[in-house]
């Protein structure tokens, strides 16, 4: 098994720029597309609101990843995609605010508290989506009661000695399970974090 990350990397970039790369486009998609949604939803949108947004943003990515990578003055890519992300999200808020419902724009007070919220939220959904997609990487390379362990001990925050009943093993296994497949986790996100 491979610890290759779903690809944000430069190696993905690389790859999105033949816009017939079907896998490279899925692993984009894969891992971007919950975070762009969660982060729209976190903003207020209603859910065919957030989904045009998703659309619109790939949309964009797709159009504009070969300027962004012939560009030698480029930032971060979850830079620039946060930023399209937001001015997608901000056209949208801004399309409904100025669309008077009974002589009143209510979406136009939401804005700056929006605009506000947007890069935390853009952050914490990224590396939730980092998180899911390493415990996925790890959850095929680790023994099935590794993982049981680790979950129902970490996730569904199960006292250890419960677990360790359930699982048939002792204590001192399920805080061994859990330690190892966290670190496997942690290394994993740092090595795909450090690629970006």
């Amino acid at each position: 098994m491979s610890d290759s990350p779903p690809e944000t990397r430069a190696s993905l970039l690389v790859k999105l720029r033949d816009h017939q790369n079907a896998s490279a486009w899925q692993d984009f998609i894969d891992l971007y597309t919950p975070v762009i949604r969660k982060t729209a939803m976190r903003m207020g949108l209603q859910v065919a609101d957030v989904e045009n947004v998703v659309q619109e943003v790939l949309l964009a990515v797709s159009q504009s990843i070969d300027q962004w990578l012939d560009n030698p003055q480029r930032g971060s890519f979850r830079g620039w995609l946060s930023r399209i992300a937001k001015n997608k999200t901000l056209d949208l808020l801004t399309r409904k605010a100025t669309r008077p419902e009974n002589g009143i724009s209510r979406e136009w007070d939401a804005i700056p508290a929006a605009i506000s919220s947007l890069s935390s939220c853009w952050d914490q959904e990224y590396r939730w989506e980092l998180f899911v997609q390493a415990a996925k990487h790890v959850r095929e390379a680790v023994a099935e009661a590794t993982w049981q362990a680790f979950w129902l001990s970490t996730i569904e925050n199960q006292p250890a000695g419960d677990v360790a009943r359930q699982l048939g093993v002792r204590q001192g296994t399920v805080y061994l399970s859990r330690c190892r497949v966290l670190d496997r986790i942690r290394k994993l996100v740092k090595q795909w974090e450090s690629e970006e």
